[in-house]
């Protein structure tokens, strides 16, 4: 199992991370405690937002440590299945996108999946933003709804682009076979979320 062996300096890195979101999170309760009421600021409460954002991503990236490699995939893609759903909240569909829909949420993300979890890259890093994309607009002509036809599909593809395909990569990071580097893919995904973070 790539997750089996958990070291000393993974250990303090964690540390150092949840360290600075307790130390962010007491600024943030403190600010926000001063400028209640009436006084309260847009700033501090995005600021606050943030922080509680990044608790989330940190304990996820904490559990697919735990749960190892096949459990991380299917973390990951669950995490993809709600974030394409809000997405999708977000944004204005029509009846006619129901279809395209469906396989997104149904095929697409279930088949990405399984591709990072075979370690199947070379169509992994092609399935979405060469087929899928391809795919999206025919299906959705072939439905004869031409009504905001591109803007519809291109926010449908978008969506899938960044909360399928981007975030498809974490869990192939985690089990991507590095030579000389056995073991250690957790610090690679962790040194993206700090640099993300910082």
């Amino acid at each position: 199992m790539v997750y089996s062996h958990i070291d000393h300096d993974l250990m303090l890195l964690l540390g150092g991370i949840f360290g600075i979101l307790v130390i962010a999170s007491v600024i943030g309760g403190i600010l926000a405690l001063r400028y209640a009421g009436e006084r309260r600021n847009a700033t501090i409460d995005n600021l606050n937002a943030r922080i509680r954002s990044w608790w989330v991503i940190c304990i996820i990236c904490v559990l697919a440590i735990v749960v190892g490699p096949v459990g991380s995939v299917i973390l990951f893609a669950m995490m993809s299945f709600f974030a394409l759903r809000e997405f999708i909240m977000l944004t204005p569909i029509r009846c006619s996108d129901h279809k395209a829909l469906f396989w997104c949420f149904f095929v697409f993300i279930p088949a990405q999946y399984v591709l990072v979890g075979m370690q199947w890259y070379e169509l992994f890093s092609v399935f979405i933003p060469v087929y899928v994309l391809l795919f999206l607009p025919v299906r959705t002509a072939l439905l004869g709804d031409t009504i905001h036809f591109l803007e519809r599909t291109a926010k449908i593809q978008w969506g899938m682009l960044i909360t399928v395909f981007a975030i498809s990569h974490a869990p192939a990071l985690l089990i991507l076979d590095i030579p000389e580097y056995k073991n250690q893919n957790i610090k690679l995904l962790l040194f993206l979320m700090i640099v993300v973070q910082l």
